[in-house]
């Protein structure tokens, strides 16, 4: 797929050849983080590669739940629908459907997809995932109270000299007080962000983690508050 980044073929995912076998997103996180940044620079392979793990999960982790007093009614009925059927349905969906001018058939595959929900909590990205991290959150406050603090924390990489050292940029010295950036404007800065999205993501989860390790005195190897504690004491507990 990828000759370029994959020279005669050697290297890439699922290799039969390679022992012992890496999963398709453990080579897929170790390519985007090694030196070579070929594969973090290239304009199609982060996105394909995303793609492909969110279609396999959603192929794997997504099922049907109905309720039990539907099920006898409802499971014959979702057996026997055809896929043509639920095709031409989306299809008419799409563009914005005449409930009226549906065949007897589409009505009822409309009348299956009513009583039946699909959970798709375990594929990254989907809004079961964010309704399930948000029933998750909301049971940390049910066990430990509510925050009586709240802020919201977006450092900007596009003035950052943290950014510009892990973006590559070896000529900024942050043993100084207030590291000077190069004498360019904001829009190079952004320019180097665009290219290099992983670098990004990699600066935020670093801010992310000293800010937690070094302000509020969070353990991370521990998964619990420090001895000393942070600015605010000792925290009892951390998501995320």
């Amino acid at each position: 797929m990828f000759p370029t980044l994959f020279p005669l073929g050697i290297g890439g995912f699922e290799d039969s050849r390679c022992k012992p076998s890496v999963s398709l997103e453990s080579h897929a996180k170790h390519l985007l983080d090694t030196a070579n940044c070929s594969f973090r620079y290239h304009y199609f392979f982060s996105f394909v590669v995303l793609n492909m793990i969110q279609r396999r999960k959603a192929h794997l982790h997504t099922s049907l739940s109905i309720k039990s007093s539907c099920f006898h009614s409802v499971a014959p009925a979702l057996l026997s629908v055809h896929p043509n059927v639920l095709n031409n349905l989306a299809n008419s969906m799409q563009d914005e459907y005449n409930p009226t001018l549906l065949t007897p058939e589409e009505k009822d595959a409309l009348f299956l997809l009513k009583e039946v929900n699909t959970i798709l909590a375990k594929i990254p990205g989907s809004q079961a995932s964010k309704v399930q991290t948000r029933h998750e959150i909301c049971s940390y406050f049910s066990h430990f109270g509510l925050p009586t603090l709240f802020f919201t924390f977006n450092p900007s990489a596009t003035h950052s000299s943290v950014f510009q050292v892990i973006y590559g940029n070896h000529d900024i010295d942050l043993d100084c007080d207030v590291p000077a950036l190069p004498n360019t404007c904001s829009e190079f800065f952004a320019d180097d962000i665009a290219k290099d999205p992983v670098a990004a993501a990699d600066f935020f989860e670093f801010m992310r983690i000293c800010m937690f390790s070094d302000l509020f005195g969070w353990d991370f190897n521990k998964s619990k508050s420090k001895d000393q504690g942070g600015i605010l004491g000792k925290l009892r507990a951390h998501y995320g």
